[in-house]
Order: structure tokens, then C-alpha cells, then sequence
């Protein structure tokens, strides 16, 4: 199940960046499972990884190889996360990277590796080490629609987002999967972007952060921070056109405008989702105030069943409100709205509404619950979905 209806994207390809997938059965035998992806020499790269402490093996090794090398190559597995698998877990992702440097005739710290999928299984490394040859000499910069099903675990759907702007054109593209285990801690799913601008290092890291709080750190399914959480930025520079202190705001607003799209494509295809959910909280104190109460609201299960359920229940809104550690909230100040119906008025049920408003706000598949505390001028938005039967079915026989 999927919130609306997404066709994927046309992908601009990026010059200097390609993209090789196959299927080499590490979970089953009949879908993409292993990508590859090359950068050309030169290439700047910004990455960013779960703040989760149980990080998996691939994570520390691309934190690893990061500190000593450029990268040229990316490797990706779907299907096992190789994360809870102790030494033999780090053996296994550097045995990869070893084998591809091989293939490529790069230097072992020169690939990343990453892993998704089941934790606490080893790596299946006589398939995945197999089916390398083939993702390598698939490698192609029209590969962005293989690689987007290579890398789907739970997600019904691959996700992308491309755009070129600029009179010397600049093109960014990404893909991105994620379905549940997803709660911004960084950013709860892996993602690959990339542009053919020329970068320097530091502008890039800096344009990283600054669009990944505004998107992957702005979206929440479970709120579980998964272990393998990993989102990598490159530059090829294959362009020509050079990002500086001068052009650096219009790029950071299109690289967002990608992050966005691939944020909120992860949540309309959240596992079980049937809404699409934006939490918008604005009249607080400061972004903190604003963004607590935010994810107070998108993670109350309470909350998320009755989205699922359509029943405008305000209450358990204003109960999440209440709960969100707001110092001195006067609730008799609080305004809630469902899409465009005032439902809390004044801390109470608003004199205007009806259940049967509520209830033609709630049907539809996008949501918007609006809450302003009416305390100041800060404000921001989280993304969600609803809570189904489905989403226990899906976790619930994830590992049969």
C-alpha cells in the first residue's frame, strides 16, 4: 500500500556518475539486490549516517574509509543489513570492498559499502561477491531506474527526483528507499544524490546538512532510528559550472527541492500507509518548541490509528499537544485545524465544528493538521502517516 499515485521520475543523468544493477539472489532470486556506482576522478563527496550507536558494520567502514581516501565506487545490498553481526560483520563489508576495488583497480579504501535489510544475519557473501562482476559492467549514467529497484527493502515502490536549472545548466538527480524503521536521526533511509556541479568539500558537507534538516530529518513512520541509515551527496564537477559563496543560496534551494521530494516519496510509501500526513506547528516559541511538539503529535500511535481509522478524534491531538513538554503552555490558547477545519478552539472543541466536517477532512488521503500555540512566531513541519493493519502485518512477518 502507497499514498497516491507516483510515477517515477524522468532522471537527468549526471556526467561522471554511473549506475550498474543485478540480481544476484542475496534474499531471493528474482529481483535486483546489488548496485554499484562509480565516481569520476575528482569527485567531491559529503555523506552523512544514523546516530544510532548500534550502527551497522558497513557504517563504520564507510566512516573508516571516508577519513583516508576519495571515494570512487559505492557498492549497495539489499536484503540483509549486516548489522548486529559483530567482527565477522566488518570482515564480510571489507571483503566486498575489497573485491570491487579489484574489478575497478582502485584502492580498497576508495569504496563504501552499504547494507539494508534484516539485522542480525551474516551476509550471504558467495552471492553478493558473484553477482559484483555483473552490477560493475552494467555501470551506466542512465542507470538511475535499476539501481532505485536494487536498493528497495520493504518499499512497494522505487523513489527518484531530478531537476537540471541554471542558464549553464546544473543537473541534480537522487534515489532514496525507506518504508518503516523510519525516524529522522540524521535521516532513516539510504539515499544517493548526485550533481554534476563542481563543489569543494567543505560547501558540499555544509549544503548536506542544511537540506537534510530541512527533509530527511523532517520525516518519521515508527520513530525507529534504523542502523543503517546512510545519505551520500556527490559532486562529478563534470559540468564546468562552479557552486560558490555567490550561486551557493540557488543551489542549496533546488538540492533541497530534490531532498524533499525523495523525503516525503518515503513517507507515502511508508509500510501500511494509507495518508499522507504533514504536522505543521507554527505560533512557538523557537524551531525546538515547534518541531517537539511536531513529533509528539506524528508519533502518538493514538493519533495514528485514527488518522487510519478516518475519525477526526481532536482529542487525542490535544492530548499528544499537552505531552509534547511545552514549558508553561497555555492550552487555552492552543488552535488546532484538520486540513482546513478548525477543530480545537481555545484549548476546547471548536463552536464551528462538526463530526461530519471532520470526518470529509479526514478521507482525504492527504492531511494536514494544523497546530498553532499562539505563543510566538517560530514554526515547522513533520511529515507522517497513519498506523494500519497492514504496517503490523508487514513487521510483523518481516523475517518470514
Amino acid at each position: 500500500m502507497a499514498v497516491g499515485q507516483q510515477l517515477f521520475p524522468t532522471m537527468y543523468p549526471v556526467s561522471g556518475f554511473k549506475l550498474g544493477t543485478t540480481c544476484a539472489g542475496i534474499k531471493s532470486a528474482d529481483r535486483p539486490d546489488l548496485v554499484v556506482m562509480e565516481l569520476a576522478e575528482g569527485s567531491t563527496v559529503a555523506a552523512l549516517f544514523t546516530q544510532n550507536a548500534f550502527c551497522a558494520a558497513p557504517v563504520r567502514l564507510c566512516k573508516d574509509h571516508l577519513s583516508t581516501e576519495s571515494p570512487r565506487y559505492l557498492v549497495v545490498n539489499t536484503g540483509n543489513a549486516n548489522a548486529g553481526t559483530g567482527a565477522q560483520g566488518m570482515n564480510d563489508a571489507e571483503q566486498t570492498c575489497s573485491a570491487l576495488a579489484t574489478l575497478a583497480g582502485v584502492a580498497v579504501n576508495a569504496v563504501l559499502p552499504f547494507s539494508t535489510g534484516v539485522i542480525g544475519e551474516p551476509l550471504p557473501m558467495q552471492p553478493l561477491l558473484a553477482g559484483l562482476p555483473d552490477a560493475y559492467h552494467n555501470l551506466s549514467e542512465h542507470g538511475w531506474a535499476d539501481a532505485a529497484q536494487g536498493i528497495l527493502t520493504t518499499d512497494t515502490r522505487p523513489k527518484g527526483s531530478s531537476l537540471q536549472y541554471g542558464d549553464q545548466p546544473i543537473t541534480i538527480t537522487g534515489i532514496s528507499k525507506g518504508s518503516g524503521m523510519i525516524k529522522p536521526n540524521m535521516a532513516t533511509m539510504l539515499a544517493y544524490i548526485a550533481t554534476d556541479a563542481l563543489v569543494d568539500a567543505e560547501l558540499l558537507h555544509v549544503a548536506l546538512r542544511q537540506v537534510c534538516d530541512k527533509s530527511f530529518n523532517r520525516i518519521t513512520v515508527d520513530s525507529d532510528t534504523s542502523t543503517n541509515d546512510s545519505v551520500v551527496l556527490i559532486a562529478t564537477g563534470a559540468s564546468g559550472v562552479v557552486v560558490d559563496e555567490g550561486n551557493f543560496d540557488q543551489f542549496v534551494t533546488h538540492l533541497q527541492s530534490v531532498f524533499v521530494d525523495l523525503a516525503q516519496a518515503i513517507i507515502r510509501d511508508g509500510e501500511g500507509a494509507s495518508k499522507f500526513v504533514s504536522v505543521s506547528v507554527n505560533g512557538a516559541l523557537d524551531q525546538d518548541e515547534a518541531l517537539r511538539t511536531a513529533f509528539t503529535v506524528a508519533e502518538s500511535p493514538l493519533v495514528k490509528t485514527a488518522l487510519f481509522a478516518s475519525d477526526p478524534n481532536w482529542g487525542r491531538i490535544l492530548a499528544a499537544v499537552g505531552r509534547a513538554d511545552i514549558d508553561q503552555l497555555e492550552i487555552d490558547q492552543v488552535q488546532i485545524w484538520l486540513n482546513s477545519v478548525l477543530i480545537v478552539d481555545a484549548g476546547a472543541r471548536a463552536p464551528s465544528y462538526t463530526e461530519e466536517l471532520g470526518q470529509q477532512a479526514m478521507a482525504a488521503d492527504d492531511i494536514e493538521i494544523k497546530i498553532n500555540l499562539n505563543r510566538g512566531a517560530a514554526e515547522d513541519t513533520v511529515w507522517t502517516t497513519d498506523f494500519s493493519y497492514d504496517y503490523v502485518r508487514i513487521n510483523a512477518e518481516y523475517r518470514t
